[in-house]
């Protein structure tokens, strides 16, 4: 299910209000710590003040005529003649403060914007089952659409595959760094990562229109059943390898990914459109 924000807003206070603390995923064994780790280091700020500004405060408040001082991109105050000896002065005359925006659902840097096929990264689609891919591997950072976001107040943006396969691979959080040459100078650190999965007529379209499963609803289904129990036995074998019962399975980086989401390593973000289709999930 997709929860699109968009920003509505003249004047944004660029800060994030959330940071993501959950551990990583467990590939650390075979790839060693962190692999792809992040690079991001926060930009250089100056002190700034915006004054005189109808503020919202992220937690149902809005304040009139107020203002907003941040210091080393966080907001340190909020409201009326604060005084910032040596901060840059903003005017919020007739203008509307909100914190960050945190986008959940984007596909920027795997589909750019503009877009054109060159730059089309984002859908696997060569099997339904395509849980071994990351969207980090597509991203490209010198998308324009990233500037489009950081102009609308965008902080952070939760980069998935598209929704074409079942399994779509490992979504990525991200910092919309302008001038990144890479995208882990982007990678927000800690933050976990997830499995973009769909249903509905995505997938079903895609395949059935090749005379593939999955082309209905039930074969979307079987196909979660049939990965997850798959999963599961790989998962099984593992913990009896590590625990000294017999030799570990060889390496698949499919049911690595999905055994991660059993094990709660990996958070599940699944694109659905109807009522019924949450129930199945």
């Amino acid at each position: 299910m997709r929860f699109n924000l968009r920003p509505t807003v003249a004047l944004v206070a660029l800060l994030s209000l959330a940071a993501c603390a959950t551990a990583g995923t467990d590939t650390a064994s075979v790839e060693g710590p962190e692999p792809f780790a992040s690079t991001y280091t926060p930009r250089p700020s100056v002190p700034t003040l915006i004054r005189n500004a109808t503020v919202f405060d992220g937690n149902g408040a809005e304040l009139a005529n107020a203002d907003v001082f941040m210091r080393d991109g966080r907001i340190v105050s909020m409201g009326q003649n604060l005084s910032a000896d040596g901060a840059t002065i903003i005017d919020g005359t007739g203008k509307f403060v909100t914190p960050g925006i945190i986008d959940a659902h984007s596909h920027l840097g795997v589909y750019p914007s503009p877009a054109i096929d060159a730059t089309a990264d984002g859908n696997e689609l060569t099997q339904p089952n395509t849980a071994e891919v990351w969207a980090e591997h597509s991203v490209w950072p010198q998308d324009p659409g990233f500037l489009r976001a950081v102009a609308g107040g965008i902080t952070t943006l939760h980069i998935l595959p598209g929704s074409g396969n079942l399994f779509g691979g490992r979504g990525v959080t991200l910092r919309p760094v302008l001038g990144a040459t890479t995208v882990q100078e982007m990678k927000f650190p800690g933050a976990p990562q997830s499995l973009k999965m769909a249903c509905g007529e995505n997938p079903a379209r895609v395949y059935g229109s090749r005379n593939q499963s999955p082309a209905t609803g039930m074969g979307n289904v079987a196909g979660y059943r049939q990965a997850f129990a798959n999963a599961a036995r790989y998962a099984r074998r593992m913990e009896a390898a590590e625990n000294g019962h017999g030799d570990p399975p060889d390496r698949d980086l499919e049911m690595e990914t999905l055994a991660g989401v059993i094990n709660g390593d990996i958070i599940l973000q699944w694109h659905c459109y109807r009522a019924d289709e949450m129930a199945n999930a």
